[in-house]
């Protein structure tokens, strides 16, 4: 705002000359490389199993990604065991909301539907993320003792970003003078769709997902900054998916279209464990796997593509969402067994966030030594 007109134009040609002589023509030597070179060498494969070694170094990465010792056979097993109970969640709705179709065909008709596009201005979509924030505030001290110092923010996304990113979090900083940010993209508020995910979003991106998680983790001062700072996306991703599954504590997921954002949020999930696992061992194409996620997913044939294409260049990094989630389950429903009245929601996630990211087989041990002490 305090640029000359003299600066103003200074600077405008500056990033002008920028974008034509070097942006442009680095984009244009990249095209030419990927076009000329790169793709006539490019294998016609799917999986990294069509690689030498590729199936031991799938399995590596399996391992690697979920921290855990399962095998790609048994991932795909408890994908498909998800993806079944989920599909028989979402006819539940379907009924409810008097669908008549099949499964896929409510799933393409929700693309449309009005009732889940209940907004019309950016200013709506901020104001109904507010709205789920002052709900679940007065129940978060039941379910957490520790909460984080570190300021939180629900922003919309910058429009020079917006048309390509997703909503996503982005960490404050470790001394609390930049606050977490929960990033909302809204190029269309009349096209802002619920059943894609809403409430489950918030609480996936926001609070009490990766906001407590990462923000406890940066202000804990008792643990080394590798662990502090460091990362395992089967227990970060998968804490932020498992607190999906606190919407009906919080009252959220009443109405039928949230559910079906919650129920959507959950298959990605689930969807992911058996194309990621299909692809990489041979058991399926891409066209297989791009299809299969469309059966299950309401989503676009671009979306559905761009999904699949990224969990082959990245063998097994999908993997750790649901994995780290039904981890985080099975400790509460085992210690809500074991421990019966001595059992305290607020203590064990307590437990589970204040020493940041673990290997998912550690955070086995470390739980079963907190019981003990219950």
């Amino acid at each position: 705002a305090n640029f000359s007109a003299a600066d103003k134009q200074k600077y405008t040609v500056l990033y002008q000359n920028a974008i034509k002589t070097k942006i442009i023509p680095a984009y244009k030597r990249m095209g030419d490389f990927l076009e000329k070179e790169y793709l006539p060498k490019a294998r016609d494969t799917d999986g990294i199993n069509a690689i030498p070694n590729g199936s031991n170094i799938y399995t590596y990465l399996a391992k690697s990604w979920t921290t855990t010792n399962l095998t790609p056979d048994e991932i795909n097993k408890i994908g498909l065991r998800e993806v079944a109970m989920l599909r028989a969640e979402m006819e539940k709705v379907k009924t409810q909301l008097g669908f008549k179709g099949t499964l896929e065909q409510f799933l393409v008709s929700l693309k449309t539907d009005k009732k889940a596009m209940p907004y019309k201005t950016p200013e709506e979509v901020i104001a109904a993320f507010n709205g789920i924030l002052k709900k679940i505030e007065p129940k978060l001290p039941t379910m957490f003792s520790q909460s984080p110092k570190t300021p939180f923010e629900i922003r919309r996304t910058e429009k020079f970003r917006e048309a390509s990113a997703s909503a996503e979090y982005k960490p404050g900083s470790a001394d609390g003078s930049r606050p977490g940010i929960f990033y909302t993209p809204i190029p269309d508020a009349t096209q802002y769709n619920v059943t894609n995910g809403f409430e489950s979003l918030f609480l996936h991106e926001a609070i009490p997902g990766h906001h407590y998680q990462v923000s406890l983790q940066q202000e804990n001062m008792e643990i080394p900054k590798f662990m502090r700072f460091g990362w395992f996306g089967a227990y970060g991703e998968g804490w932020a998916h498992y607190t999906e599954t606190l919407g009906p504590e919080f009252g959220l997921y009443t109405d039928p279209y949230q559910k079906m954002g919650y129920l959507s949020d959950q298959m990605l999930r689930a969807v992911r464990l058996v194309v990621d696992t299909g692809i990489h061992t041979g058991k399926m194409t891409r066209e297989e796997a791009i299809q299969y996620y469309l059966n299950n997913i309401s989503d676009s044939e671009e979306g559905a593509t761009a999904a699949i294409e990224r969990y082959m260049a990245i063998p097994g990094q999908a993997l750790g969402y649901k994995i780290g989630s039904l981890k985080f389950l099975e400790l509460r429903a085992k210690y809500q067994k074991e421990l019966g009245k001595k059992f305290s929601l607020a203590k064990f996630h307590d437990e589970i966030l204040n020493q940041g990211c673990l290997p998912l087989s550690v955070l086995e041990r470390k739980m079963e030594l907190w019981a003990k002490k219950q």
